[in-house]
């Protein structure tokens, strides 16, 4: 891919611009989807969850392709029609009445969001300089968050309103959001296609490449803290605890400030990937021990001792969370090779779709039926997975040596990687 200079202060702005457009009606989606399908189109629970867990499977599937596509094509114009075509099937949830229709479009969302996510890293990756791209990456994530929580607030006057409208608001916010989203992408340097991908086994690269291959696996297993916040810890803490019920958004709203106010902070000293494989390790070590606090609210405390706990765990969880985002990014970045940063940051970024799908069944079971006990091996898991990414890192390095001296385009200076989903 040929990097094509501009300003990069402007570049900044309209990556942080077009994160931010589409974030807030993504907010506002997700706090109102479920209800809608539910009560406007009229599907039951199985439905709305089966079709989801079938449309991003198949989603992240298919951001290897359209990452690779737009490693071939070039990264903005691949970014922009991903975004349009994201606005189309939010839009077009306004129009089906059938679970047959839904789940097609639900496909075809989950599959251009997934390649959205691949081509917008590959974008980011031609644009700035390789020792920004962490920085740049905490700056988007902490945007994303802030986008989230301004559109959680409009769903939350929907969900008021309770009405059709209302719903349909909501759902023309978020088409209106990733339009403004390709937009804005329009705005920036356009980026040549490398044109290496043009054989079918250049295509299947990142499929042949094993130590990114477990690389991506082991980051798959620390995403396992996505539906911590969204699904566990409301399940455990009204069924298993005695805290009041408004703790969970006050958890909620503590995690989405936190990555607002200090995830820049925390990326700083992620500089390369010896950095990365610490911040990785010792986020798997903070994970360990926000799970052995969670488990300690089971003892059967009062409310408010319960909810102060879950604090603290929640406190160390969005440390760890911090940590793990900014080595995630740096290794995923820093060992996708010249020219394949879409394809491989497609196949890297499969591990959200993938922990949001399996995640629920593991945690949910893990926890609600294991209690406190299940609660120190999910933490167990965390701190093993975390410390195999170093050797995984190391592995990944040696063969990249092997085969030559060819440098990814995210790789650090030598004085020494996709935005995580909520």
């Amino acid at each position: 891919m040929t990097k094509i200079t501009g300003n990069p202060a402007r570049t900044h702005r309209v990556l942080l611009l077009a994160q931010l457009s589409n974030s807030v009606g993504d907010g506002a989606f997700y706090v109102t989807s479920a209800l809608y399908f539910s009560l406007v189109v009229g599907l039951s629970a199985a439905q709305i969850g089966a079709g989801l867990a079938l449309a991003w499977g198949i989603g992240s599937i298919a951001g290897v392709p359209l990452g690779g596509l737009a490693d071939r094509r070039g990264p903005r114009g691949t970014s922009v029609v991903l975004a349009l075509a994201t606005a189309g099937a939010v839009a077009s949830f306004l129009f089906i009445r059938s679970f047959p229709l839904f789940l097609l479009a639900a496909a075809v969302y989950a599959t251009a969001q997934s390649g959205l996510a691949a081509s917008r890293q590959a974008l980011l990756a031609g644009l700035v300089e390789p020792a920004a791209r962490v920085g740049m990456l905490a700056k988007i994530q902490a945007t994303l968050n802030a986008g989230l929580a301004v559109g959680a607030a409009l769903g939350g006057l929907a969900l008021h309103a309770g009405t059709r409208d209302a719903y349909f608001a909501v759902f023309a916010l978020d088409a209106l959001g990733f339009l403004g989203c390709a937009l804005l992408l329009r705005l920036l340097p356009a980026l040549a296609g490398s044109g290496a991908a043009s054989t079918g086994g250049a295509r299947l690269e990142v499929l042949r490449d094993r130590p990114y291959a477990l690389l991506t696996v082991l980051n798959a297993v620390l995403l396992l803290r996505l539906p911590l916040l969204s699904l566990a810890l409301p399940l455990w803490i009204t069924q298993r605890t005695a805290a009041p019920g408004w703790t969970v958004s006050a958890l909620f709203v503590l995690n989405t400030g936190a990555v607002m106010l200090f995830q820049v902070r925390a990326a700083r000293s992620v500089t390369g990937l010896p950095e990365a494989v610490r911040a990785v390790g010792r986020s798997g070590l903070v994970m360990l021990a926000s799970c052995a606090v969670f488990a300690v609210t089971a003892a059967g405390f009062g409310p408010w001792p319960t909810a102060a706990v879950l604090v603290l765990g929640a406190v160390l969880q969005v440390v760890a969370e911090m940590r793990h985002s900014a080595g995630s990014w740096q290794i995923g970045l820093g060992l996708a090779p010249a020219g394949r940063v879409g394809q491989y940051q497609g196949f890297y970024g499969s591990g959200v779709p993938v922990a949001r799908t399996l995640g629920p069944l593991l945690v949910t079971t893990l926890l609600i039926g294991g209690g406190a006990a299940g609660w120190l091996v999910l933490g167990g898991i965390f701190l093993v997975t975390g410390l195999l990414t170093g050797p995984a890192v190391r592995w990944a390095e040696r063969s990249r040596a092997a085969a030559g001296p060819v440098a990814g385009p995210g790789a650090a200076p030598a004085q020494g990687d996709a935005v995580g989903a909520r």
